[in-house]
């Protein structure tokens, strides 16, 4: 008896988590069994090939210190909007203090931002 419960409530995670093993799997089996081999090799189609443009030999790119700034802003800023949904969802329970709460936080986020702007992080040169 109480192994079919178990069994119940575990059946849902069960199904999933073989779908999530056999799907993957199988697509791979099929690209093997589907796959057109050509009859020769031919040098043009083992080279690279993205839009029309040959990629050639990697070339080495530095990026400047502004290109790193303005990926960390955004990361910050982004995760403390991730913030906000968890408020957003039990805000109607906070009332009023959930109200000046989330207020408050917005204020912190706009002072950030218009900081960042004012030092000019934000100017992409």
């Amino acid at each position: 008896m109480v192994l079919a419960a178990t069994l119940d409530s575990w059946l849902p995670f069960l199904i999933y988590g073989s779908l999530a093993l056999i799907i993957p799997a199988s697509m791979i089996v099929m690209s093997f069994v589907f796959a057109q081999r050509p009859a020769r090799r031919v040098k043009a189609r083992t080279i690279p090939f993205e839009s029309g443009v040959s990629t050639g030999p990697p070339q080495q790119q530095r990026f400047t210190v502004s290109f790193y700034l303005t990926a960390m802003l955004f990361i910050v800023f982004d995760i403390e909007i991730v913030f906000l949904y968890p408020l957003a969802v039990i805000l109607d329970q906070l009332a009023w203090f959930g109200l000046f709460e989330f207020l408050f936080f917005i204020g912190i986020l706009v002072v950030a931002y218009v900081y960042v702007w004012r030092k000019g992080a934000l100017d992409w040169q």
